[in-house]
């Protein structure tokens, strides 16, 4: 079962994607602030993290680079959630270390097809080195 750490301020947007998760067989860890983050992401290793950019204490932005500048989380994907889809927020995103970018409100059938194949990326392709 795939493990996801969910990073989000938002009650209402915590509950609904977590409870879309877990519904498609995901464990789902929950983190409310960019600190709380960084010390699940580091305690638990998910396999994949879906980080709000705007985050009380410390931002998804900051955080994303904290956990893309430690080489222990490094590897992890993280996927920015925003609701500033502003011209140039993809690119932030990337640029602050994201893997991937999606916006808010989450259209749930988009962003799982996002998390699959990043999921699938990390993996590896069957075949490929340590499967063989």
């Amino acid at each position: 079962m795939p493990k996801v750490l969910l990073v989000e301020d938002n009650e209402e947007s915590r509950d609904g994607l977590s409870r879309h998760l877990r519904r498609k067989g995901y464990e789902v860890l929950i983190a409310v602030d960019g600190r709380q983050g960084l010390e699940v992401a580091r305690g638990e290793a998910p396999d994949l993290i879906l980080m709000d950019m705007s985050l009380p204490v410390l931002d998804g932005w900051e955080a994303t680079r904290q956990l893309k500048g430690d080489e222990k989380t490094r590897p992890i994907p993280v996927i920015a959630l925003t609701a500033h889809a502003m011209a140039g927020d993809r690119e932030r995103a990337l640029g602050a270390g994201c893997d991937d970018y999606d916006t808010k409100p989450v259209e749930i059938g988009r962003l799982l097809g996002k998390v699959q194949a990043l999921l699938a990326r990390k993996a590896g392709p069957p075949g490929g080195e340590g499967h063989g």
